[in-house]
């Protein structure tokens, strides 16, 4: 059985994610979901130029993101999103996924919370927080790890930070 992993990562599909993460996780299928970005095919390219052939992809809306993410998958599937918020949408379709991978979270305007990693830094809302807070209690495992060489952070670990 093929196994869902989700990564919440603002530059969706780049080097780490090809170089790094798809071959230690075993992916076969990336689904960057970003309703700006699906709609946008200059996007769509540049973000597809540097993935191999080998690697089913997709940029999707969220609502293509369902469909998808109803079907069985024939490997490992990898779904990243720019914003924990996204994952609420989906809640139902990542229900049963491996793990929830914080990786990097620009600032924005209502972030109030910093989590630096080796090579990143992930910046939380009050709202990110009870986003992911709520997955957790949901029972799935969410934490901070930017590269697979690299210590991560739980987010049991991350709480009593904040």
């Amino acid at each position: 059985m093929a196994d869902l992993y989700v990564r919440i990562d603002d530059r969706l599909i780049h080097g780490q994610t090809i170089v790094a993460w798809c071959p230690t996780l075993q992916i076969k299928e990336i689904v960057a979901v970003d309703d700006v970005s699906a709609k946008n095919p200059m996007l769509k390219t540049i973000m597809t130029m540097g993935v191999p052939g080998t690697y089913k992809t997709h940029i999707v809306t969220t609502q293509e993101a369902r469909e998808i993410l109803k079907t069985p998958g024939t490997g490992n599937r990898l779904m990243i999103v720019k914003q924990p918020e996204v994952l609420t949408a989906l809640k139902e379709e990542i229900g049963g996924a491996k793990a929830i991978m914080l990786g990097n979270l620009a600032k924005k305007e209502d972030s109030r919370h910093k989590l630096d990693g080796a090579t990143g830094i992930f910046y939380l809302s009050d709202q990110d927080v009870e986003i992911l807070d709520g997955f957790a209690n949901d029972g799935l495992e969410v934490f901070f790890h930017q590269l697979p060489t690299s210590s991560r952070t739980t987010w049991e670990a991350f709480k009593k930070t904040i």
